[in-house]
């Protein structure tokens, strides 16, 4: 098992990525390029990166001060991490946590996402791939 956002999560969630057609060919018909962070509501910095190029994650691990900037900067509370980890998270599911602050967006227009079904879907999907992620708490 791996530690919620360690280099080795982060690196098993980058396989499952470029291996799921629905996220990876879906984001690279749009070229969609970003540099994505995910972390804890009450921590100053994020705890994992990954970077997409094309749709493809190109790299992926623990974060950096080195780290280019990021697009989006997820951010929620450990157990709500856990929980979409264990469970999965839908669109409706989102847009709950979204709606309620369980799901903090520190850089990204959450809502432009939600209204553009080509990286709305990707985005929800990629959510589900961190199921298949045996996931320690935290390392």
């Amino acid at each position: 098992m791996a530690a919620l956002f360690s280099a080795d999560w982060m690196s098993h969630l980058k396989d499952a990525w470029n291996a799921e057609p629905e996220v990876k060919d879906k984001l690279a018909e749009i070229d969609f390029n970003s540099v994505i962070y995910c972390g804890f509501k009450n921590e100053e910095t994020p705890r994992g990166v990954f970077v997409v190029e094309k749709g493809e994650c190109v790299r992926a691990g623990a974060w950096s001060e080195t780290d280019p900037p990021a697009n989006w900067d997820m951010r929620a509370d450990l157990k709500d991490w856990l929980k979409w980890v264990e469970k999965g998270i839908g669109m409706a599911g989102m847009g709950t946590a979204f709606m309620t602050g369980k799901l903090k967006f520190k850089e990204g227009d959450y809502k432009a996402m939600l209204k553009d079904p080509r990286m709305a879907n990707p985005f929800v999907k990629s959510f589900g791939l961190m199921q298949q992620i045996p996931t320690d708490e935290l390392g």
